[in-house]
Protein backbone atom coordinates (compact mmCIF):
# COMPACT_ATOMS: atom_id res chain seq x y z
CA UNK A 1 0.00 0.00 0.00
CA UNK A 2 1.08 3.31 -0.72
CA UNK A 3 1.51 5.82 2.24
CA UNK A 4 3.18 8.97 1.38
CA UNK A 5 5.19 10.91 -1.70
CA UNK A 6 9.17 10.57 -0.65
CA UNK A 7 9.95 13.09 -3.34
CA UNK A 8 9.46 14.84 -6.41
CA UNK A 9 11.42 15.40 -9.20
CA UNK A 10 12.07 17.96 -11.93
CA UNK A 11 14.09 18.15 -14.73
CA UNK A 12 16.88 20.76 -15.40
CA UNK A 13 19.68 21.05 -17.79
CA UNK A 14 23.23 20.70 -17.50
CA UNK A 15 24.87 23.11 -15.40
CA UNK A 16 21.33 24.76 -14.35
CA UNK A 17 22.61 24.00 -10.29
CA UNK A 18 23.28 27.52 -8.95
CA UNK A 19 20.00 28.80 -10.95
CA UNK A 20 18.20 26.30 -8.84
CA UNK A 21 19.90 27.42 -5.76
CA UNK A 22 18.69 30.66 -6.15
CA UNK A 23 15.15 30.16 -6.97
CA UNK A 24 14.49 27.14 -4.72
CA UNK A 25 16.86 28.44 -1.53
CA UNK A 26 16.82 32.10 -2.25
CA UNK A 27 13.29 32.56 -3.41
CA UNK A 28 11.17 29.55 -2.29
CA UNK A 29 12.96 29.35 0.89
CA UNK A 30 13.76 25.91 0.80
CA UNK A 31 16.86 24.19 2.33
CA UNK A 32 19.49 22.54 0.08
CA UNK A 33 19.62 18.32 0.83
CA UNK A 34 22.90 16.85 0.35
CA UNK A 35 22.88 14.34 -2.30
CA UNK A 36 24.59 10.72 -1.82
CA UNK A 37 27.94 10.85 -3.75
CA UNK A 38 27.15 8.04 -6.31
CA UNK A 39 24.27 10.60 -7.29
CA UNK A 40 26.14 13.95 -6.58
CA UNK A 41 27.99 13.20 -9.60
CA UNK A 42 25.60 13.27 -12.30
CA UNK A 43 24.38 16.66 -11.51
CA UNK A 44 21.08 18.01 -10.21
CA UNK A 45 20.17 19.06 -6.72
CA UNK A 46 17.90 18.62 -3.57
CA UNK A 47 16.02 20.35 -1.47
CA UNK A 48 13.41 20.49 1.26
CA UNK A 49 11.95 21.33 4.19
CA UNK A 50 10.08 19.31 6.46
CA UNK A 51 8.40 16.49 4.61
CA UNK A 52 8.62 18.04 1.20
CA UNK A 53 11.80 17.17 -0.94
CA UNK A 54 11.73 18.44 -4.53
CA UNK A 55 14.71 16.90 -6.70
CA UNK A 56 16.24 18.59 -9.34
CA UNK A 57 17.96 16.10 -11.95
CA UNK A 58 19.74 17.01 -15.15
CA UNK A 59 18.13 16.00 -18.36
CA UNK A 60 20.40 15.99 -21.59
CA UNK A 61 17.21 16.18 -23.90
CA UNK A 62 15.30 18.98 -21.08
CA UNK A 63 12.04 20.35 -21.64
CA UNK A 64 10.52 22.19 -19.02
CA UNK A 65 7.68 20.98 -17.82
CA UNK A 66 4.84 23.35 -18.32
CA UNK A 67 1.63 21.46 -17.28
CA UNK A 68 3.04 18.74 -14.92
CA UNK A 69 3.75 20.80 -11.70
CA UNK A 70 4.11 19.68 -7.81
CA UNK A 71 1.64 21.77 -5.61
CA UNK A 72 3.62 22.92 -2.52
CA UNK A 73 0.94 23.78 0.55
CA UNK A 74 2.25 27.49 2.13
CA UNK A 75 1.71 28.69 5.29
CA UNK A 76 1.55 32.74 4.25
CA UNK A 77 0.86 32.62 0.30
CA UNK A 78 1.19 36.62 0.64
CA UNK A 79 4.35 37.13 1.69
CA UNK A 80 5.70 34.28 -0.47
CA UNK A 81 4.32 35.73 -3.53
CA UNK A 82 5.27 39.30 -1.96
CA UNK A 83 9.10 38.18 -1.96
CA UNK A 84 8.90 36.73 -5.31
CA UNK A 85 7.67 39.34 -7.14
CA UNK A 86 10.36 41.42 -5.44
CA UNK A 87 12.96 39.59 -7.16
CA UNK A 88 11.07 39.81 -10.59
CA UNK A 89 9.82 36.38 -10.58
CA UNK A 90 6.22 36.29 -12.32
CA UNK A 91 3.47 35.24 -10.22
CA UNK A 92 -0.29 33.77 -11.87
CA UNK A 93 -2.70 33.92 -9.25
CA UNK A 94 -5.34 31.73 -9.95
CA UNK A 95 -8.86 31.28 -8.28
CA UNK A 96 -10.41 27.62 -9.95
CA UNK A 97 -10.05 25.46 -7.20
CA UNK A 98 -12.00 25.58 -4.35
CA UNK A 99 -11.08 26.06 -0.74
CA UNK A 100 -7.42 27.27 -1.67
CA UNK A 101 -5.70 30.18 -2.62
CA UNK A 102 -3.19 29.37 -5.29
CA UNK A 103 -0.45 30.80 -7.81
CA UNK A 104 1.58 29.67 -10.24
CA UNK A 105 5.07 31.01 -11.39
CA UNK A 106 8.15 29.08 -13.17
CA UNK A 107 11.40 28.10 -11.69
CA UNK A 108 14.06 29.32 -13.78
CA UNK A 109 14.00 26.58 -16.51
CA UNK A 110 10.40 27.03 -16.78
CA UNK A 111 8.98 24.23 -14.95
CA UNK A 112 5.64 25.33 -13.30
CA UNK A 113 5.46 25.34 -9.43
CA UNK A 114 1.81 25.61 -7.67
CA UNK A 115 1.85 27.35 -4.57
CA UNK A 116 -1.60 26.47 -2.48
CA UNK A 117 -2.76 27.78 0.50
CA UNK A 118 -5.97 26.25 2.44
CA UNK A 119 -9.06 29.04 3.36
CA UNK A 120 -10.32 28.30 6.97
CA UNK A 121 -14.15 27.50 6.70
CA UNK A 122 -15.95 29.77 8.10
Amino acid sequence: MIRAIDHVQLAMPAGGEPMARQFYVGALGLAELPKPPVLAARGGAWFGRGAVQLHLGVDEDFHAARKAHPGLLVDDLDGLLARLRAQGIAVREDSGLPGYRRAFVADPFGNRIELMQSIPSS
